[in-house]
């Protein structure tokens, strides 16, 4: 069952970023502000060289670092070193974050594709995020645009919540994927299967029929990336809560 926590708090973005305050997403100094501020927090992992779950958004660190290459061939001693922009520090792992948050908040956690396809060529992510989470007695929910990755959590970890992040999954926007597996994605047929308690939808298509007959299943609806107060009051009115950036919520 999803942390009723995550049903009462906003939760923030990549953590509460803000780069001209020297927060950039996803960074030890975002946690901290949200924690701060009684957000949720939202974070990516991405899988380091040596087996680590890092906290980290992109397949490629140039967007955040400034230097250019897959994060999966810098180790974690390498990740700590490498400083996000806008900042002073260097990328954060998984564990350190749950040391941080220490159940202050509850925690939104996004397991991110390692198949490149949303295929079932996936499971050291998996496995390092769960390694990391053992003990931890904080609020957390786990999920993956992958459902593959979701049964796979639900396999090594069958009592923590865990959720499908979903969305409209138009071709021009997954460029990457087979249009045919975004069809399949589209519907939404993974729900049940994969022990799913909740979904966070793009808030862009929260009129999607698919949401509407989950929602009256009694399925928790999140959503995902809320820009603006006028865009959250539209996303409130169909999903029970927001992921947001970019403004106070």
């Amino acid at each position: 069952m999803l942390p009723r926590t995550l049903l009462e708090r906003p939760v923030a973005h990549r953590a509460f970023h803000d780069v001209t305050q020297a927060r950039p997403e996803n960074s030890r100094a975002a946690i901290r502000a949200a924690i701060a501020a009684g957000y949720g927090i939202e974070i990516d992992l991405q899988l380091s060289r040596d087996g680590q779950a890092m906290v980290f958004h992109d397949y490629d660190m140039a967007r955040l670092t400034g230097v250019a290459g897959p994060i999966q061939l810098r180790s974690a001693p390498e990740l700590a070193e490498t400083q996000l922009l806008h900042g002073d520090e260097g990328v954060p792992t998984f564990e350190e974050v749950l040391r941080i948050v220490a159940g202050q908040v509850p925690l939104l956690i996004e397991v991110k594709d390692q198949d490149g396809g949303m295929g079932p060529n996936i499971g050291a992510l998996e496995h390092a995020t769960v390694a990391a989470l053992d003990g931890y007695q904080g609020d957390v929910a786990l999920m993956s645009f992958n459902p593959h990755s979701v049964a796979e959590l639900a396999r090594l970890a069958p009592q923590r919540p865990r959720g499908l992040t979903t969305c409209s999954f138009l071709p021009e926007e997954w460029q990457v994927i087979r249009p045919a597996r975004l069809e399949e994605l589209r519907t939404i047929p993974d729900y049940d299967r994969v022990g799913a308690c909740f979904i966070s939808h793009n808030c862009n298509d929260l009129s999607n029929p698919r949401v509407a007959e989950l929602k009256a299943q009694g399925v928790p609806i999140l959503c995902w990336t809320v820009r603006s107060p006028e865009q959250e009051a539209e996303a409130r009115e169909i999903a029970d809560n927001v992921t947001f950036e970019g403004y106070t919520a």
